[in-house]
């Protein structure tokens, strides 16, 4: 489902490159926890004045100062010689980015971020790089899709994509760099298709090494390939949204019988992965063409309702429970087109997950902003845009108390859903000449 490209963030600033190192006066625990002390606090400012409860107002612009300062001293610390020192740093910049709209104070200093970026991605350890991917993806959803995403993006695609296929690497470093890939590729990919089809093609190349050989058996995996793959299938599935009807048609060809075969992996994550993926591509496909019809759709829910029923003991309880709920709604799904509608809730508003489509997409910002999603569904206009919300709401004490319906709600929902998904056909009619 692409973004619209209306309305992209700092045009016309200039980044502001801030080369100079600071020195700390408090630990690198004490700075994470006085960053999210300040965050906390203004929240709880913010209640104060909404509920008029007479309390002294605090100065909510010397807080913000504050805060900032403390994340400009965390950027200075991405520059230290110190490898701890700097994966402390990200970890704070983390846990800023994915709570918190930031993305004036961001926009400022996008150029210094993505240069340190860049920097521990190519000399950090591991650990340093898995951070550092993470940091982008976070980085790229803060800037809002815009052209400053776009040019981070063509900046250090090439860094990502090396990692990823370097086998040398880290499995953590590589999982992390699949799932950023993904994501800045989805929120800042331009509409020509360039990056996606090299997105798409680069991810391919990742999990189709699971795919069945050429006499139909699985190769054995890897110690950490299963992680491998389902981060590259997943992230791959989110670009698949974006594809034009001509490239979905060939995708679904190709992919739909492997991906078949790759139920019968011995990773249980990497089986719920692919399961999720056959859904998601049975319903593009179905969005495209109501006839469409899975080839040998028998022995594919033959094999769903294995796995629905799966009971056996060697496997841990919890992940036969996790596989039997997943392959119970994929079956449904593909018999019936039946899907479980889920209801997220943030604020006084609501989001309906309501097809695979949509799951997708909100499992992918919710697996990089993690507990943060449901702040950035709420004010982070890139997510509002995507999920059909409409502006961020500015409301006061005596709105809060009236309500809107689950209905109206509903089906405002619907509304704006099917509005993005005639967009979403109007730009994969463009993007269709390149693919």
């Amino acid at each position: 489902m692409p973004r619209s490209k209306k309305g992209k963030r700092g045009s016309g600033k200039p980044g502001v490159k801030n080369g100079v190192k600071g020195e700390s006066g408090a630990s690198d625990d004490e700075l994470t926890s006085d960053i999210l002390s300040h965050y906390s606090s203004a929240s709880e400012t913010a209640s104060v004045l909404e509920e008029g409860t007479g309390n002294e107002q605090v100065d909510e612009q010397t807080a913000q100062e504050e805060t900032e300062d403390k994340l400009k001293q965390c950027i200075d610390n991405l520059m230290d010689k110190s490898a701890k020192t700097r994966l402390a740093a990200l970890e704070s910049l983390r846990q800023a980015f994915s709570s918190r709209v930031l993305c004036d104070f961001i926009t400022e200093r996008r150029l210094t971020v993505s240069d340190c970026i860049e920097r521990s991605l190519k000399k950090g350890s591991g650990e340093e790089q898995a951070a550092a991917a993470t940091v982008f993806a976070l980085l790229c959803i803060q800037l809002g899709g815009g052209d400053e995403a776009e040019e981070g993006f063509k900046m250090l695609r090439p860094i990502l994509t090396a990692i990823l296929i370097d086998n040398s690497a880290s499995i953590t470093a590589r999982q992390s760099c699949a799932r950023a890939l993904g994501m800045c590729c989805y929120v800042s990919a331009g509409e020509e298709g360039e990056d996606l089809v090299k997105s798409l093609n680069l991810l391919e190349n990742v999990f189709m090494a699971s795919y069945p050989n050429k006499e139909g058996a699985l190769p054995a995996p890897k110690p950490g390939s299963p992680a491998l793959h389902s981060a590259a299938l997943q992230a791959w599935s989110l670009l698949v949204t974006l594809c034009p009807a001509s490239k979905l048609r060939l995708l679904l060809d190709f992919h739909l019988p492997k991906l078949q075969a790759c139920l019968q992996s011995s990773d249980v994550s990497y089986r719920i992965a692919v399961g999720e993926t056959i859904a998601l591509l049975v319903e593009l496909g179905r969005d495209i063409d109501e006839e469409f019809e899975v080839e040998d759709g028998e022995s594919l829910c033959e094999c769903l309702k294995s796995l629905a029923t799966d009971s056996n003991k060697h496997r841990a309880k919890n992940d036969r429970r996790k596989q039997r709920s997943i392959f119970r709604e994929v079956l449904h799904y593909i018999e019936n087109e039946d899907f479980t509608e889920e209801k997220i809730r943030f604020g006084i508003e609501s989001v309906y997950i309501d097809g695979w489509t949509r799951r997708r997409i909100y499992d992918a910002f919710k697996e990089i902003l993690e507990s943060g999603v449901r702040h950035h569904l709420q004010f982070n206009s890139l997510l509002r845009d995507i999920f059909g919300l409409g502006a961020p709401l500015i409301l006061d004490a005596s709105v809060k108390g009236n309500k809107i319906s689950r209905f109206e709600k509903h089906l405002f929902n619907s509304a704006a859903f099917k509005a993005r998904t005639k967009q979403r056909n109007k730009v994969r009619d463009k993007r269709a000449d390149v693919m």
